[in-house]
């Protein structure tokens, strides 16, 4: 039974539409201008390993944008409403906003212990959040978007969401041993659900989403969450229930005028995108990054953000996502971890045993985007060994030698001069560090950070055995002008790999890739991504002298 309503809080939500186009018309984005959001994450949990990766990974494609030279907002926070956090906070005695604050500063906490701060952290029980949810209902209601109807249906408490009958299962509950209904995508139990409620008009949208997607080929990556999303469009679409009877579920934003619903908590989360940038706008407080250049999510929520949410910003009339980046899960052992099972990986140990950058460069390197990535202490240990000590820091470090005594200031001349005048036997490794930038940012730009980590790690093994083929520690040991000028050559060659590195690696190890090119004696201001082509960034005379240790950047673990 569907029931027709008027739009709702008539004297503020008059004339919404009109308003927000108009400051659309005037927003200020700009092209240097880069948005990236995180997923704002659920407080009734700690965090673990997974959101720390999301919360690194959004920061490195943030600190890429900057190498690029843009002015970003990276976007972060928590979600804190919903009948999951409701019966949480009452099985452990406590009152709801106590209970997520708790939560929400530990992965404050985690964000800042990461250096992955956001630009804005936001919690959705923030009065600005409560405005913005509330301008949003209107203008949805404004528009026709929003009716009353009774909704039957399958409901998840842990996925706060409705199922068809096509998406659960019955089968028997592992940690039970009954049988139950059970949501296939999510596996978490699922209640049948009667009640009156407020409807989205989502199945209007079904065919302008697959344009969206079909015309905009890789505004959904990988491509196999894609093609998921596309699958799910071309089976129908149901409207979507965007409320939660009053008396079932208080902890929320009420739905405005109508005190006995609660809006559904997907609805409240996705607006943070907005709250972030300043919404509602007017004339004196336009967008200034929306929409979102680059949305992190799990591969989990690729429903909420690859159609709830542009459907939902279709009926507002307001700009879609340019990219919706969603990553793989993290296994141990290649099972999915879970309390239960006790494996679980707290990032705040794993950083402290190992550091945070080295951290960080395992979690991009190893991390999934298609593919779930797969834990273990021995592997930390295998690329920290293998690629920070054995290929980064032992090049660095026995180039920048007091015996060998590299001279910095002939690098920029050397560079010019190998451009045309390369030795025959140098010219595929002139060649290769030459491509190298290019082939990296290919693989950053689509958000495959770990494949770009490989191209980087390649091209230093292949630096190594330069070193190790053209010996100059022997050369050194000659006196003649031409091995004085070999000498500085091979290690132009071998620092200049070192180099273009650290500049690479700047946006997932920032804290150790910064003190590298410290050592190279490489300016503050020859720092950009531009200055990874071959050659670019190196001193000219007076040239400080290199800073001494490269060989302890990465000490020893055990």
């Amino acid at each position: 039974m569907l029931l027709c309503i008027r739009p709702l809080i008539r004297s503020t939500a008059l004339g919404l539409s009109a308003r927000l186009l108009r400051v659309r018309l005037l927003g200020t984005k700009t092209a240097d201008k880069f948005y990236i959001t995180q997923p704002i994450f659920y407080v009734n949990s700690v965090p673990h390993i997974g959101h720390f990766y999301t919360i690194v990974l959004a920061d490195t494609i943030r600190r890429y944008a900057q190498l690029l030279g843009k002015t970003t907002k990276l976007s972060g926070g928590t979600d804190e409403h919903g009948l999951k956090i409701q019966q949480a906070a009452a099985a452990h005695g406590e009152e709801p906003l106590p209970f997520c604050t708790k939560f929400s500063d530990r992965f404050r906490e985690l964000m800042t212990v990461a250096n992955a701060r956001p630009t804005d952290f936001i919690r959705t029980t923030d009065a600005r959040h409560y405005k913005a949810v509330s301008q949003f209902w209107n203008l949805l209601v404004e528009r026709g978007f929003i009716y009353k109807g009774e909704h039957s249906g399958w409901y998840a408490v842990s996925d706060e969401a409705f199922y068809t009958q096509s998406q659960i299962e019955e089968r028997i509950d592992p940690a039970t041993g009954k049988q139950g209904m059970f949501a296939i995508e999510s596996g978490q139990p699922v209640e049948w659900v009667s009640e009156v409620n407020y409807k989205f008009r989502l199945s209007m949208f079904r065919d302008r989403l697959i344009e969206w997607i079909e015309e905009n080929p890789n505004v959904i990556y990988p491509n196999i969450r894609r093609n998921e999303v596309l699958e799910w469009l071309k089976t129908g679409l149901d409207d979507l229930s965007v409320s939660r009877p009053r008396d079932r579920l208080r902890w929320g934003i009420p739905v405005p005028g109508d005190d006995q619903h609660t809006i559904y908590v997907w609805v409240d989360a996705l607006i943070n995108y907005l709250t972030v940038d300043g919404f509602p706008w007017n004339s004196n407080s336009q967008p200034s990054f929306f929409p979102p250049d680059v949305q992190v999510v799990g591969k989990d929520i690729v429903r909420f953000h690859a159609v709830y949410w542009p459907a939902l910003l279709m009926a507002a009339g307001l700009p879609l996502p340019k990219r919706i980046l969603a990553h793989a899960h993290w296994t141990m052992g290649t099972q999915k971890m879970s309390k239960s099972k006790g494996n679980v990986v707290d990032p705040f140990q794993v950083i402290s045993k190992f550091g945070l950058d080295p951290i960080r460069y395992f979690i991009i390197r190893n991390g999934g985007i298609a593919d779930d990535g797969d834990y273990s202490d021995e592997e930390v240990l295998v690329r920290y060994k293998k690629d920070l000590v054995g290929q980064l820091a032992n090049l660095a470090s026995r180039c920048l030698s007091n015996r060998l005594n590299p001279d910095l200031s002939l690098f920029s001349a050397i560079a010019y001069q190998q451009q045309t005048h390369a030795d025959i036997a140098d010219v595929p490794f002139r060649d290769a560090l030459s491509a190298l930038p290019a082939n990296v940012s290919a693989s950053f730009d689509q958000g495959e950070f770990g494949r770009g980590l490989g191209l980087i790690f390649d091209t230093l093994s292949m630096a190594n055995k330069y070193v190790t083929e053209n010996e100059p520690w022997n050369i050194a040991k000659r006196t003649d002008e031409h091995s004085r000028l070999r000498l500085q050559v091979v290690l132009f060659y071998a620092l200049e790999a070192v180099r273009q590195a650290a500049i690479m690696l700047l946006p997932v190890m920032p804290e150790k890739a910064s003190r590298l090119l410290d050592h190279l004696a490489v300016p503050l201001d020859q720092r950009m991504w531009s200055h990874s082509s071959f050659g670019a960034g190196w001193h000219i005379s007076p040239l400080p002298k290199p800073l001494p240790g490269a060989s302890q950047l990465f000490p020893k673990l055990e």
